[in-house]
């Protein structure tokens, strides 16, 4: 899978331009007014995205909702994001977008969007107020969790392997980074 390409441009992107870019498979992310093309996923991410969605499904609670990429996530004008997973408050969902804080934002790492998904999506969440960012990384397998407490990101759980992480947000569910990537 080819890098993450950033586009430049003479002053920042903004979601009106983002509206105006065509829809080719591609994933046009801004990351306060730097645009970001990433290719489309492969099948391991694929798979572990669609595993993932259904734990997050059985486990939804009344007034939140699961949503699987694409959806834009814009909390400002020079920010839109699109986790490969989020959770949120189902008053909080637009005609076309989501603007409120995320209740969970997921990514899965693949080698194309590593650095971009630990760091800079990282910081992009945690600024933005997403209260809970949970990274997977098929290759290991592993589930990395990070919880906003009093401003910052903090580690409430990572687990690797047939360990199974029991968390609370953004309700309760049970997850088992093994299982997420086999085939059903």
């Amino acid at each position: 899978m080819a890098a993450v390409t950033v586009m430049p441009r003479e002053g920042d992107w903004t979601v009106d331009d983002l509206d105006r870019l065509p829809d080719d498979g591609l994933q046009y992310e801004l990351a306060d007014g730097v645009l970001l093309v990433t290719p489309a996923p492969l099948p391991p991410h694929q798979r572990v995205l669609g595993n993932l969605h259904l734990v997050l499904r059985a486990a939804e609670t009344p007034g939140t909702e699961v949503f699987v990429a694409p959806l834009d996530y814009r909390p400002s004008r020079v920010r839109s994001l699109q986790p490969d997973l989020l959770v949120v408050r189902v008053e909080d969902v637009g005609p076309a977008n989501v603007q409120r804080p995320l209740l969970l934002a997921v990514e899965i790492l693949s080698r194309s969007t590593r650095s971009k998904d630990l760091l800079l999506k990282r910081g992009l969440y945690e600024d933005s107020g997403v209260a809970s960012y949970w990274v997977v990384d098929p290759e290991e397998p592993s589930l990395l969790v990070l919880d906003l407490v009093d401003g910052p990101y903090v580690e409430t759980a990572h687990v690797h392997g047939d360990d199974v992480a029991r968390l609370e947000r953004p309700f309760p569910v049970q997850v088992q980074p093994s299982a997420l990537v086999r085939r059903r």
